[in-house]
């Protein structure tokens, strides 16, 4: 968990100050009724032979609001609001159906040139999944969950991310002889 908090914070800052960087109204990007973290994207999907709508952002807004109530609605300030999101809400916004509002023209800056959407996407879920077995401790050796994989994805992760909290982790992890001892 130590090393998946410090990628916590890393992410969620570094997502934070693309999506700031680039975004030209005020208040803040999580504030703003128009921010792509509140916006409904619809999507229409096929559901027993009927093309039905759907809301593909509604957990993220739904996550929002929260933190902003939890926050003080009016008086919420903006770094607050982003330590109440929850790592699932940071995840969330790397995946597919966040491509177009959120990924291409905000959190692509955040890692260097080229870096591959669906990747990334990949290792955060990844890391979500491995932190959200260890904090309701379950089991982390399982079919579907390697440790140790998602450990080094994470670090791959973050060296893009971060190099200097990368380097961080690297001197201060025991995360390699916890999985080696294999508790």
């Amino acid at each position: 968990m130590h090393d998946i908090a410090h990628f916590e914070v890393a992410l969620r800052n570094a997502y934070d100050i693309a999506i700031s960087t680039a975004w030209p109204h005020s208040p803040h990007w999580l504030l703003h009724a128009e921010s792509p973290a509140v916006m409904p994207i619809w999507r229409t999907k096929l559901v027993n032979g009927i093309k039905r709508g759907s809301d593909v952002n509604f957990r993220t807004r739904k996550n929002v609001d929260d933190a902003i109530r939890k926050c003080g609605y009016g008086n919420a300030d903006p770094g607050k609001v982003i330590a109440e999101l929850t790592f699932g809400f940071w995840r969330q916004l790397t995946t597919k159906a966040m491509e177009k509002s959120v990924w291409v023209p905000y959190l692509h800056t955040a890692f260097p040139h080229g870096t591959s959407r669906s990747i990334i996407d990949a290792q955060i879920s990844a890391v979500n999944a491995l932190r959200n077995r260890i904090a309701h401790h379950e089991p982390l050796f399982t079919p579907t969950i390697d440790p140790e994989t998602t450990h080094a994805d994470m670090l791959d992760c973050l060296r893009l991310l971060s190099p200097d909290v990368y380097a961080h982790v690297l001197r201060t992890s025991k995360a390699s002889q916890t999985l080696a001892a294999m508790p």
